[in-house]
């Protein structure tokens, strides 16, 4: 009898996407040997996003850098196995995802989202749009999430809590 692992139940990176420090078998575009890994050049596109920032991504930037919100702290556009995620407060687990026109009805998100919750981050979603205009109340949510006091997802994934605890990223909280 085998028991399935979590690793086992992981959606596969796109096709032709490769993992940093994945070694090729015998193909060329083999799959990566390991889905957890940064995909090569995510520190480069990072930094790249993180340049070309969203006035949306600029303004939430604001109110979360240096420990701001409450003494939390956040880092921007951090590299999570094969994805790039806007916002992350490491300690409580949070990922905080901006979304523009493009977002709406994604294939990716809920895979993401998933890929997201079962390596032990909740995720909450925002419209840029409710950044610019209702950056108090977007503000609060994150504190709300962050406190504990939102733990419910919602249907339309707006907020997806994680499936894995904060500790099991690892050990230790980051």
């Amino acid at each position: 009898m085998m028991i399935e692992r979590a690793e086992d139940r992981l959606p596969p990176l796109p096709i032709g996407e490769r993992v940093a420090g994945a070694k090729r078998r015998s193909g060329e575009g083999a799959a990566p040997t390991d889905p957890t890994k940064r995909k090569i050049g995510a520190t480069e596109r990072a930094r790249k996003l993180r340049s070309d920032e969203t006035e949306a991504d600029y303004r939430l930037w604001g109110e979360l850098r240096g420990r701001h919100l409450n003494g939390y702290k956040f880092v921007r556009q951090v590299p999570l196995g094969p994805f790039i995620a806007d916002f992350v407060c490491r300690e409580k687990g949070l990922v905080v995802e901006l979304d523009g026109s493009q977002h709406a009805d994604s294939p990716t998100d809920p895979a993401r989202t998933a890929w997201l919750n079962s390596h032990g981050y909740s995720v909450l979603r925002f419209w840029n749009h409710e950044v610019l205009a209702e950056r108090r109340a977007v503000l609060d949510t994150i504190l709300a999430c962050l406190d504990g006091k939102i733990s419910i997802p919602s249907p339309d994934l707006r907020f997806a809590p994680a499936t894995l605890s904060p500790l099991g990223r690892g050990g230790e909280p980051r």
